[in-house]
């Protein structure tokens, strides 16, 4: 950052009086931007007993399939940002359900935060970030293709959970926390 997006005056990085990180400071306003992660929303789609994914029709990862996420939306709540990502993304209406994993990727500035949802009717369609969309069944998860650690951590908790019985009433769903390291093979160098 250079210029204040405030006021348009120059800013200088300092630690503030009574912080302990430096921070973004306007020169003129003295407004301080705070760099905060950017949280990426999205569901677990399911139908009987498959899972709804999406082929990615954009970079990063494009051609890889994921769950339907993304960026959550200023005045918008986690669980409403998961639903509209689903039904942007796949075109399936779905009931949001409990949080399911949260893993911190602070490497990449984010944190990913999948639901369990589960899908009104098997009806679905690619939005315009994904090249198709699919139902799979355990079995059929195209492992190798998988575009994020997000993705492959929460898939593969959510078959150990079910296995283990753990899915079949709300309130015994546990969530999953991780940190997600950095991988040269899909990660781009961030700033610093």
């Amino acid at each position: 950052m250079k210029f204040c997006p405030k006021c348009g005056a120059t800013v200088e990085i300092k630690i503030p009086e009574g912080d302990t990180r430096e921070r973004y400071v306007c020169s003129s306003c003295a407004t301080i931007h705070y760099e905060n992660p950017r949280n990426v929303v999205g569901t677990i789609p399911l139908w009987e007993d498959k899972i709804l994914l999406c082929k990615r029709a954009i970079q990063p990862r494009l051609g890889f399939w994921t769950l339907p996420a993304g960026f959550l939306e200023v005045n918008e709540s986690t669980q409403a940002g998961a639903q509209r990502e689903t039904l942007e993304e796949a075109g399936a209406h779905v009931e949001v359900g409990p949080l399911f994993s949260l893993l911190n990727v602070a490497h990449a500035e984010q944190v990913h935060l999948f639901y369990l949802a589960k899908m009104q009717e098997p009806v679905f369609s690619a939005g315009i970030e994904s090249l198709e969309v699919q139902l799979f069944s355990e079995s059929e998860i195209p492992w190798a293709d998988i575009a994020f650690p997000t993705v492959t951590k929460t898939l593969e908790w959510f078959f150990s959970d079910r296995s283990a019985g753990k899915l079949v009433n709300a309130n015994d769903v546990a969530t999953h926390l991780h940190d997600v390291g950095f991988d040269d093979r899909i990660d781009r160098k961030y700033k610093k």
